[in-house]
């Protein structure tokens, strides 16, 4: 059972930072850029009221970014790239001292904004470098307040690239600063970071001690918001250190704050820890109030994260409660969130362009249609102007007559003409969207075949059918995936007289998964072939060391990995290391477990070496190693999960049959068992008979 809690709540870098430094060259009266509206306009005039209206600078400053964040990013970012040249402009030009050093004062602060814009746009190296030429500057012109600011980015940098140490510094010297200028709910914020670095370090005594002094000072200011955060976070240490009660009392104190404030993702997050802790502790009831009230709180706000988080304790909670419709609906609502947050650049794309297809398709039809009204409507304001003018001239005039019968007749073929324009306009939109779709469509089949033709590629590097019964003449492999392709993988190697084999589950399925799947079976073919190594413990060790430089080469944090089986076969001899992934020996219609490492081939706080686990095996032994998509699906006739309990049962009912048909009946048993339900996972399950 995999959780991501106790969820602390410290607040990011981009919720944090300041988005105008107290500097004249932000008035509006100096905007020159004709991309911004004259709505943006005044967002950010009254950006600039709100910032002078406040005591703190923290206070401003989150207030300023309410009213910003409506703005357009794109616009937002072209006025500080405006700004900013403007300023290094007026700055080269100027030589006379007192000049300067103004222009110098509006610098600084120019460059700490561009190195929030990068962090935004996910350019880290770029944004460290502004920040510290901001805190160089800053610190030549003793502007402490962006000294603070600037040292607050360049520690939440520091920490998301992993440098603790320093982050921590640069958080305290922050701080240090923070206090200097009275600048309280800033030094509240930095004693939250501080905390909560300490948390990821399981200093768990030294993110108390900077939480306690957090709270006290948020008491002392009145910032009842920090006070609730504190309090939570403090919760979370209490659980983490086994102390339930106390983790209880504070989680429903912050709790009760949050709702005082109205703050949603505070309340969310506090009522899933409860629900989630309750659960832990066997009281159902309050576990299945709390997460439901959570559940629908997130879904309100759209807090991915939190729904992922709620629906896996939901779904427990339904299968233990026999309710199993519910438990797979949970389940399933589970699984698409973790998917989502995986996939979700490749769902941004989709997403844009179909948006952009159906917009190009109505605009197209409205266009068509705006334009028809607008003849309809000039050719009944031409038929009254004529009705006006005939019973005004009289009938009698037989001259005005033939006028107002020579006008209709010109009307009528400017109409007609209109239409015919009309329909010619109509015809070539249509062929536009006729032509996108068209171009949708053969998107769609381009990005069928490359994922098709990845499968080719997945499937090469699969050890073949014919390698595997070379090596091991009495097994089967049963691989499933869930999509095309799949995260699971099943891999193979002789060396050294032995025989190495594995059943690996990498993060995800389906084209992330197997795009995680490839890096992972290189670490494993790298620790083998290129570092000779055959212990099965030294290869986990080595190929976790691959796996995380090679995610380590990516500007984002990536935390993706595997978890796996891993066995090396001489003789009679088994030695086995598992990541999460057991080991199971049925010998004589007992079934014997040697379990794994909890920890997965990936990034992983305070990692210990995999152990290998040596066995002695005997003529008629059969061993098997698997993935969890198996176990984890749901089916059967009231929709539940199958559970380890019933996999191991399966096995030991069908150990009289040979190898070849087990995997038949694994099968069977699986498509019998899952009915009309979709497959939830990639399956993966390799038997020898020794």
């Amino acid at each position: 059972m995999k959780y991501l809690f106790p969820i602390l709540f410290f607040i990011s870098l981009n919720g944090f930072s300041q988005k105008f430094a107290e500097k004249e060259y932000y008035l509006i009266d100096s905007l020159i850029l004709e991309e911004l509206s004259p709505s943006d306009i005044q967002l950010l005039d009254s950006s600039l009221k709100l910032y002078h209206s406040f005591k703190y600078d923290t206070a401003r400053v989150a207030a300023i970014n309410e009213v910003c964040d409506k703005l357009n990013h794109s616009s937002w970012t072209k006025y500080q790239l405006f700004q900013y040249e403007k300023i290094k402009k007026g700055l080269k030009n100027n030589t006379d001292k007192k000049e300067a050093r103004s222009y110098k004062s509006y610098l600084v602060g120019a460059l700490y904004n561009m190195g929030v814009i990068y962090s935004q746009n996910g350019n880290i190296a770029r944004s460290l470098e502004l920040n510290y030429e901001a805190l160089k500057l800053s610190e030549e012109l003793n502007d402490k307040g962006v000294m603070a600011l600037s040292l607050t980015s360049i520690g939440s940098i520091h920490y998301g690239q992993g440098e603790e140490g320093k982050a921590m510094d640069a958080f305290k010297r922050a701080m240090e600063i923070s206090k200097t200028n009275k600048q309280y709910i800033s030094v509240v914020f930095l004693l939250e970071r501080l905390a909560h670095v300490s948390f990821d370090k399981k200093d768990y005594n030294k993110s108390l001690e900077y939480s306690n002094k957090a709270k006290s000072l948020s008491d002392s200011v009145g910032y009842k918001i920090g006070a609730a955060r504190v309090i939570g976070n403090m919760g979370g240490v209490f659980k983490m250190l086994g102390d339930n009660e106390k983790a209880l009392e504070y989680y429903n104190q912050s709790l009760k704050l949050a709702r005082e404030l109205n703050e949603p993702y505070l309340t969310s997050g506090n009522l899933a820890n409860i629900g989630l802790l309750q659960y832990e502790i066997g009281n159902i009831k309050s576990a299945k109030e709390n997460s439901l009230e959570s559940m629908e709180l997130a879904q309100k706000i759209n807090h991915v994260d939190e729904i992922k988080n709620n629906a896996k304790v939901l779904s427990d909670i339904y299968s233990d409660e026999g309710l199993y419709n519910k438990s797979l609906k949970m389940y399933k609502l589970h699984i698409k969130m973790r998917d989502s947050l995986t996939n979700e650049s490749i769902q941004k794309a989709v997403i844009q362009q179909q948006a952009k297809y159906e917009y190009e398709k109505q605009k197209a039809v409205d266009d068509a249609e705006h334009d028809k009204e607008i003849a309809i409507e000039q050719e009944a304001k031409e038929k009254q102007t004529i009705l006006t003018y005939a019973t005004a001239g009289g009938l009698g005039l037989v001259a005005i007559f033939l006028l107002v019968v020579f006008n209709r007749l010109k009307v009528t073929r400017k109409q007609k003409n209109i239409i015919e324009e009309q329909k010619t306009e109509v015809e070539k939109q249509k062929a536009v969207v006729e032509l996108a779709h068209a171009e949708l469509e053969e998107k769609n089949k381009e990005i069928t075949d490359s994922i098709q033709y990845a499968k080719r590629i997945q499937n090469a590097i699969l050890p073949p059918n014919k390698v595997v019964k070379e090596y091991l003449q009495e097994s089967f492999i049963y691989y499933k995936p869930k999509d095309i392709v799949a995260g699971d993988f099943y891999w193979l190697e002789h060396a050294k007289h032995k025989v190495l084999f594995a059943a690996a589950d990498c993060t995800g399925h389906g084209v992330p998964g197997a795009m995680v799947s490839v890096v992972c079976n290189n670490g494993l073919n790298r620790s083998v072939r290129e570092f000779g190594l055959t212990d099965p413990g030294e290869i986990l060790n080595k190929t976790r060391e691959i796996v995380v430089e090679e995610f380590e080469k990516s500007e984002e944090e990536v935390k993706d990995g595997m978890d796996i089986a891993l066995c090396s076969l001489q003789g009679n001899t088994l030695q086995y290391a598992g990541a999460h992934n057991p080991l199971w020996i049925i010998r004589d219609a007992e079934l014997l477990e040697t379990k794994a490492n909890k920890q997965p081939i990936g990034q992983f706080d305070n990692p210990e070496p995999y152990i290998t686990h040596t066995l002695e095996l005997q003529k008629g032994d059969s061993l098997y190693i698997f993935s969890d998509g198996y176990v984890d699906q749901f089916g059967g006739d009231k929709g539940k999960k199958l559970k380890t309990a019933n996999f191991k049962k399966l096995l030991l009912s069908i150990q009289k049959e040979n190898m070849q048909k087990q995997k038949e009946l694994l099968d069977e048993a699986f498509e019998s068992w899952r009915g009309n339900l979709e497959q939830l996972d990639d399956v993966c399950v390799i038997g020898v008979k020794i």
